[in-house]
Formats: C-alpha cells, sequence, structure tokens
C-alpha cells in the first residue's frame, strides 16, 4: 500500500458524512475551528443514512406559535386548516424513556429534548427548511388535518435534500470535505490525535487535535449482525448507506471509549419484497409503514402482529425483526377500498411489490408462496370479529378493535369488504442499530470508568444508550443534529485552548 503524509494541523477532524457529521462541523467552523469532514463514501453517494431517510424531526414545541417561528412561511389558511395540538418537552422526554424501558441515558436524552427546537432554528439559519409533515402524520377529520404520534414536520425534499442543503452550506463556507476516504485507524498524539485514512489505495495520516465521531451503526456490516443481532439478520436487505459498518465504533472503542447500548437491538421495517439488498438514492420508499390501516398474515396466510397496537411511528422500528422470525421471512400486507385511499406516497411509487383485483379470491390468487385457503379463512375471522360499533378514526387511538382473536388488532380494525383491494409483499429492511459507544451531554466519548477521552467525540447513530427495542419514529436525526451541533461546538473550543492529551 502507498503512504502519503499531510503537514496540515486541523483543530476539529468530523468522520463521517450524514446528518450528525455536517451539524458537528458546521458548528465547529462556527466557533472558529479549521475542520475537516472525511466521508467514506463517493461524492455521488455523501450523506450517510440521513440521505435516505423520510426527514422526520421529532421536536418539543408548545404550540402552533413555535412552529411559525420553524416554518414561518406557513400559510394562514394551513394554521387554520391544521390541528398541530403540542407535543411538550415532558411528553417528549417521558415517551422516548418509556420506550427505552427507562434504560435510556437520561441527561443526554434530556439534552436531545431540551435542544431539539433550538438545534431545528439553527438549522434553518443554514438554508434548511421545514414544513408540516401532512403526507404521512396527519388525517382529516372534521375539516383540519389532526397531527398525530407526536411529529409534525420533516425537512423540505426528505433526508436527500437536507443532505444537499448541509453540504451546500458547508461547501459554500468553506469547510474541507474529502470523499471516497475510509478511517481505518485512530491513535492520540502529543497534539491530539492522528487519523489512518485509505483513499484509492492510499494510505495517509491525518493530524488534529480534536475529532467527533459520526460514521453511523453497523448496520450494512453481515458479519456484525449475525453476531450481535441474531440468527436470520444476515438475511435483513439494508434500507440506507452501505457503508455503515462499524468503522467508527470499533476505532473508538479501540482508544478506550466504552461499548454501550443495546447491540441486540436495531430499526427494522416491514420493506419491499423485491428491493435491492442496499439501499439506493434513485429507489427511495421501499419502507411500508401503515400496516395500521390493514392487517398483516405471513407465509402461512396466519396473522402474527397487533397491527393496532399503536400509532405506526412508535411501534413500526420492530417489525422487520418480526417479519424475520416468519415462514421465508415473508409477509404481505393487505389492505381494501375503505383505507387503500390513506396509504402515503410509499406505497404509490412504481417499484412497490404491489397486487390489486377487485375481490379478495383474485388478490390472493396472485401471491406466491403462501396457503391461500388459510389466508381466505384468516380474513373472514377477523371481519366478524371487528367491533363496528365504534367509530374509526385513524387521527386518534380509537378502540376500535377486534374480539375473539389470538392475535388482536387493537385499534383501526376495518373489515376487509370492500374492492378493490391491495396488497404489498414485504420482508425485512434494517435502518440502523442501537448499539455503540457511551457519551455525556457534551458529546464526550467515555471510558469503562464513565470519564471522558479529552478531545474524542461522538454523535449520531453510533451512539449508544438512547434506544432499547422501541424507536421513536423522528428521533433520530434530531438526536443527530443536537448532539452533532453540541460536539461540534465543544470540539473547537477545546482546540482553541490547545490542551494537550
Amino acid at each position: 500500500m502507498n503512504h502519503a503524509a499531510t503537514s496540515t494541523l486541523y483543530d476539529v477532524v468530523v468522520i463521517g458524512g450524514g446528518n450528525a457529521a455536517l451539524c458537528a462541523a458546521i458548528s465547529a467552523q462556527e466557533a472558529g475551528g479549521n475542520v475537516l469532514v472525511i466521508e467514506r463514501a463517493p461524492h455521488e453517494h455523501r450523506g450517510g443514512n440521513s440521505a435516505y431517510t423520510g426527514g422526520a424531526f421529532r421536536i418539543a414545541y408548545d404550540g402552533a406559535n413555535d412552529l411559525v417561528k420553524l416554518m414561518p412561511d406557513l400559510h394562514p389558511d394551513e394554521l387554520r386548516n391544521s390541528d398541530f395540538g403540542t407535543y411538550t418537552k415532558d411528553q417528549f422526554y417521558d415517551e422516548v424513556i418509556a420506550m427505552s424501558g427507562y434504560r435510556a441515558d437520561a441527561d443526554v436524552l434530556h439534552t436531545v429534548v431540551q435542544e431539539s427546537l433550538p438545534t431545528m432554528l439553527w438549522m434553518t439559519q443554514h438554508g434548511v427548511r421545514f414544513v408540516p409533515l401532512y403526507g404521512r402524520q396527519a388525517f382529516k377529520v372534521d375539516g383540519k388535518h389532526k397531527f398525530w404520534g407526536g411529529l409534525t414536520v420533516e425537512v423540505s425534499g426528505g433526508g436527500l435534500g437536507l443532505m444537499q442543503t448541509l453540504y451546500k452550506y458547508a461547501e459554500k463556507s468553506g469547510i474541507h470535505l474529502r470523499y471516497a476516504t475510509r478511517a481505518v485507524g485512530l491513535t492520540r498524539t502529543d497534539h491530539g490525535w492522528s487519523i489512518e485514512v485509505e483513499t484509492e489505495g492510499t494510505q495517509q495520516h491525518i493530524s488534529t487535535k480534536t475529532v467527533v465521531m459520526a460514521t453511523g451503526g453497523f448496520h450494512a456490516n453481515l458479519k456484525w449482525r449475525s453476531m450481535y443481532l441474531g440468527p436470520n439478520w444476515d438475511m435483513a436487505k439494508v434500507r440506507g448507506s452501505r457503508y455503515n459498518t462499524g468503522d467508527g465504533i470499533d476505532m473508538a472503542i479501540n482508544v478506550g471509549g466504552v461499548a454501550h447500548g443495546h447491540w441486540t437491538g436495531c430499526h427494522a421495517v416491514f420493506y419491499d419484497l423485491n428491493a435491492p439488498p442496499y439501499g439506493d438514492i434513485n429507489l427511495l420508499n421501499q419502507q411500508k409503514n401503515y400496516f395500521s390501516l390493514g392487517i398483516v398474515v405471513n407465509a402461512d396466510g396466519q396473522r402474527f402482529v397487533d397491527e393496532g397496537s399503536d400509532f405506526r411511528n412508535y411501534i413500526y422500528s420492530g417489525m422487520g425483526a418480526k417479519v424475520l422470525t416468519q415462514p421465508g421471512a415473508i409477509a404481505w400486507q393487505i389492505f381494501d377500498a375503505k383505507t387503500s385511499n390513506l396509504l402515503p406516497d410509499e406505497y404509490r411509487v412504481k417499484h412497490a411489490t404491489r397486487y390489486t383485483s377487485d375481490t379478495l379470491e383474485g388478490l390472493i390468487a396472485q401471491f406466491e408462496g403462501i396457503h391461500k385457503k388459510a389466508v381466505l379463512q384468516t380474513i373472514s375471522a377477523f371481519n366478524q370479529a371487528v367491533d363496528q360499533a365504534t367509530p374509526f378514526n385513524p387521527a386518534v387511538l380509537d378502540g376500535r378493535g377486534t374480539k375473539g382473536l389470538a392475535v388482536p388488532k387493537s385499534n383501526w380494525a376495518q373489515p376487509l369488504d370492500t374492492g378493490p383491494f391491495v396488497a404489498y409483499a414485504v420482508t425485512c429492511g434494517i435502518t440502523c442499530t442501537y448499539g455503540g459507544v457511551k457519551i455525556n451531554p457534551t458529546g464526550q466519548v467515555l471510558d469503562e470508568f464513565d470519564q471522558p477521552i479529552s478531545g474524542l467525540y461522538a454523535a449520531g447513530e453510533m451512539v449508544g444508550g438512547l434506544y432499547y427495542t422501541k424507536y421513536a419514529g423522528g428521533a433520530g436525526l434530531t438526536a443527530g443534529s443536537v448532539l452533532g451541533r453540541i460536539s461540534g461546538e465543544h470540539a473547537a473550543t477545546l482546540a482553541k485552548t490547545k490542551i494537550k492529551n
């Protein structure tokens, strides 16, 4: 391998190229740092997992006035015709920590919650535009868009638009950017840190006073998935970046960082059966997350989840694990005409594995590898079990459930009796992993004694200790932005003090 050296001593080197990394880089430069971003992916695939997301952000707000600050171009008609409600800091914190089984790092989570709205407002100063999440998180009830599940805003242009905006700002502001460069080693030095990188067969050492690690989790590392997540996880499709293989986690642990969080847990969803094995930025919307509007059956023709146990954005991240345990790791989501018109864009893309028919028999005849008679029996039993006396309201937990079924549906139960019918074949798509390294509220990586490793920070999906088993939709981008911004500023401030390790 060829070797090269650099004489530049950076104040802050950010390793990674997603939302958390760019927020760290921008924040570090604003704090006076000379900043370099090292992105493993080539230029055309930059943006990390963030580029593949829908772009929803979970933020704390006390009412529409807070949202107007964030979205100043909201039209008066939008305000009149929308019920944004409130989502207080206490609600945000209480929901996410409860979903972790009260295992989440309370101080780090508290920081994410408290700084969620201020950080989003900071992002708007750098060109990021937020808009109401009408398409995926609101249903029209009594003439008003009713938002549900603690989510009301997304980035204009989705995750890809977010990353394009952040990179545009970084380029304009003079932040140094290196693509197709993989960080493979990290070493303490007298001045701070030396980062060993590889670019097209050339090895180089980059000197810096501080480092912010934001390389994502290990969802694209088949070996690690098999080792840590368990059986069948080598069969999962990768929703996002193929470059998130745990490099940053490995490097941080090798210099004393402690492994932390839920290493056997991950965010994984119902995903199109025929989606490519890795995320393709030209074929987004492969996830199928609105199962709550219908039913889901496995290859034996049986339902295996309570599709209405909670709002979809509180339970969708666990569906990938459930479908992996089913025969063939495959399932079918089935809807009738009463709810299919409520399905969002992810169901309407041309590349969806979709089946349609005016009859249930005609629909199920098209399925391959399923017990077709059993499906019809399951649907018949389900239809008879629906409590039709309770009104259907998709914007609330309506209590319209089933009675007498081994696997109930707790909310939004509708008999499948009105054609045309539509179904989608799904498998498991893994989004991100929950295991990583431990940090404090300023983003410093901690060692096994909970002491900060001077000059080493982490943000984004490689941070362990925020999610255990369950995940609240939109929390990831928010946490990445908040902790990225804090880490970058803190790293640059430390660099300016010229403290030696």
